[in-house]
């Protein structure tokens, strides 16, 4: 059994002339928090969406617990069911509009997984009173504020019961007092030592529950290590730029 969960290497990702991943390595751990920053267009989503092959890669490996992952070749089944195993929370939380919150936390486990109806029913249950919506089951997405939606999205990626945890920059399209509350049920997550890969934006929350922080630019993946260590220490010139600017921002 390998130690990684995820290997990546030499990952390569164009859109038309634009190259947008160029020969990325990268690696999560077992029960290991990676957290992704970087400026907008460095490649940060892409890898995540190359990673359950929501893109497939150009060029490069991908393995997966040691596994070489054929993404060239696989049918859409196996690439369906390679995509159990990684749970993904989106930005826009992309909740299923005629499904109620409960609807949309049991449909995967009724219809990917093959669970009743009632264990699909009672594990939707348990997942919203996880995230602090017990009592909003029955509501529909339209009548959900954005962090309760994003709640939602996050319960239905639990639901299928990952080994991989990937989130999209979770709350950039939330306003500044649902944030806290969203970030503080992904810390309480990761603590219960779910393997988890971010790309975000906040990295305050980075810091707080990363095990290790990767920093992208231009398609490639320029630094990687402790949080504390890269956020107080970057060796390299952009990443020392980048900070500069994101924290002059928020000065």
């Amino acid at each position: 059994m390998s130690a990684f969960e995820i290997q990546v290497r030499r990952l390569c990702k164009s859109f038309g002339p634009t190259e947008v991943l160029r020969g990325v390595d990268f690696e999560v751990s077992l029960g290991e928090v990676v957290s992704i920053i970087g400026p907008s267009g460095s490649g940060k989503s892409t890898l995540l969406r190359c990673l359950n092959l929501l893109e497939t890669p150009d060029a490069g490996e991908i393995l997966w617990q040691g596994e070489l992952v054929d993404y060239k070749r696989m049918s859409p089944a196996a690439t369906a069911h390679h995509r159990t195993h990684m749970g993904m929370v989106f930005q826009q939380f992309n909740l299923f509009p005629h499904l109620t919150a409960l609807g949309n936390v049991e449909e995967g486990p009724r219809f990917v997984l093959g669970l009743s109806r009632r264990e699909a029913r009672t594990r939707a249950e348990r997942l919203l009173e996880r995230v602090g919506l017990g009592d909003r089951g029955s509501a529909w997405p339209a009548e959900l504020s954005g962090g309760q939606k994003q709640r939602v999205a996050i319960a239905r990626a639990l639901a299928m019961e990952p080994r991989v945890l990937l989130l999209d920059e979770v709350t950039s399209a939330l306003d500044v007092e649902m944030v806290a509350g969203v970030n503080e049920l992904l810390a309480e997550i990761a603590r219960e030592g779910t393997t988890m890969v971010a790309v975000t934006h906040d990295l305050a929350f980075a810091r707080a529950v990363s095990s290790r922080l990767c920093f992208m630019d231009e398609g490639l993946l320029v630094e990687k290590g402790p949080p504390d260590e890269l956020l107080e220490r970057p060796s390299s010139a952009r990443l020392q730029e980048f900070l500069g600017a994101v924290l002059g921002q928020g000065a």
